[in-house]
C-alpha cells in the first residue's frame, strides 16, 4: 500500500488510503502522536486523470489539519480549524497558486512578447524561474530549514519501509532523502505539463489566459498518473530522466535529518503501517 506524506511543524505526518498519523517533537523532548481516519473521496470518482485533482484536494485538507495540530502542540494551544476554514484556506492556497504560477508569468511573457512561440517560451521560463526562486528563497528560513530536515526523514522513513527493512534509527539513515513520489517532483511535473500543454492554447489573450487556468486540473491529472507509475517504474530508464528534475529540486525542500527527527518520523510511519 502507498504511503505518504509531509512534513509539519517539528515533526512528520503519514497517510495512506484508510488513516494519518502526525508525531511531533514536543518541547520537553518527548514525542507525541496523533492518528485520524483519512479524508476519503468517493470511489465513483476514483478516476484515472480526475482523481489527482481531486485527491489531491483531500491531501490538502488532511495536510493542514496535521499542520494546524503540529503548530498547537508547540505553542501549548488546542486551537481547531472548522470544515469551512480549512476548505477556505484550501482554496485561498489554489488560488494563490494559480495567481502566482499561472497569471505573474503569463502577464511577465506578454510583456515582452505579446503572441507566437516567443511567448510560450517566455511563458515557461517565467514560471521555472518563480519555482525555484520561491523555493531557494523559503530554505534560507531557519524554521523552513528544520521543516526541510522533516521532509528528509519522512522520505527515508518511506523508503525503508518499502525496503522492506526494519523501521530504526541506524536503518532509515542509510536510506536517500530524495524519492520519486515526493510532492516536489510533483509541483516540478505540473510546470513542466503545463509548459507542453499551454503551447497549444491559440487565440486572443482572454482564451489563452482562460485556458491555462481551465486546464490546470487536467496538469495535475496527468501529472499524478505519471507520479503513480513513476513510483512503480521508478528504476527504468524513462522515468529516470523523466524525475530526474523533480529529484534535482528535492536538493532544495529536504534537508539531511538529525537521529532525533528520523525517530520522529520512524513513529509516524508506524502509526500508520501497525
Amino acid at each position: 500500500m502507498d504511503i505518504g506524506g509531509q512534513a509539519v511543524i517539528e515533526g512528520v505526518m503519514m497517510r495512506n488510503k484508510e488513516k494519518f498519523a502526525v508525531a511531533v517533537r514536543l518541547p520537553d523532548g518527548k514525542i507525541k502522536i496523533k492518528k485520524e481516519k483519512s479524508t476519503i473521496f468517493p470511489k465513483f470518482l476514483n478516476i484515472p486523470f480526475l482523481r489527482g485533482f481531486i485527491g489531491l484536494g483531500y491531501m490538502m485538507y488532511d495536510g493542514i489539519r496535521a499542520l494546524v495540530w503540529s503548530s498547537n502542540q508547540n505553542l501549548g494551544e488546542e486551537e481547531k480549524l472548522s470544515k469551512k476554514e480549512i476548505v477556505f484556506t484550501v482554496t485561498l492556497s489554489l488560488l494563490a497558486s494559480v495567481i502566482f504560477f499561472v497569471v505573474i508569468p503569463f502577464f511577465s511573457a506578454r510583456w515582452i512578447q505579446s503572441e507566437g512561440v516567443l511567448f510560450d517560451v517566455l511563458d515557461g521560463v517565467f514560471r521555472v524561474v518563480l519555482l525555484l526562486v520561491y523555493l531557494v528563497g523559503i530554505s534560507f528560513m531557519s524554521d523552513v530549514k528544520k521543516l526541510f530536515q522533516y521532509h528528509g526523514a519522512e522520505h527515508k522513513a518511506i523508503y525503508c519501509y518499502e525496503s522492506g527493512k526494519k523501521l530504526t534509527v541506524d536503518n532509515v539513515a542509510t536510506f536517500s532523502r530524495f524519492h520519486p513520489r515526493c510532492g516536489t517532483t510533483f509541483l516540478f511535473l505540473l510546470v513542466f505539463l503545463s509548459i507542453v500543454i499551454f503551447t497549444f492554447i491559440q487565440g486572443p489573450l482572454w482564451i489563452k489566459l482562460g485556458g491555462r487556468i481551465l486546464l490546470l486540473p487536467v496538469i495535475s491529472g496527468i501529472g499524478y498518473e505519471i507520479i503513480k507509475l513513476g513510483g512503480k517504474f521508478h528504476h527504468t530508464l524513462f522515468f529516470r530522466v523523466l524525475l530526474a528534475p523533480g529529484l534535482w529540486l528535492q536538493r532544495i525542500t529536504t534537508r539531511e535529518p538529525t537521529k532525533k527527527q528520523l525517530e520522529v518520523g520512524i513513529a509516524s510511519l508506524k502509526a500508520v503501517v501497525d
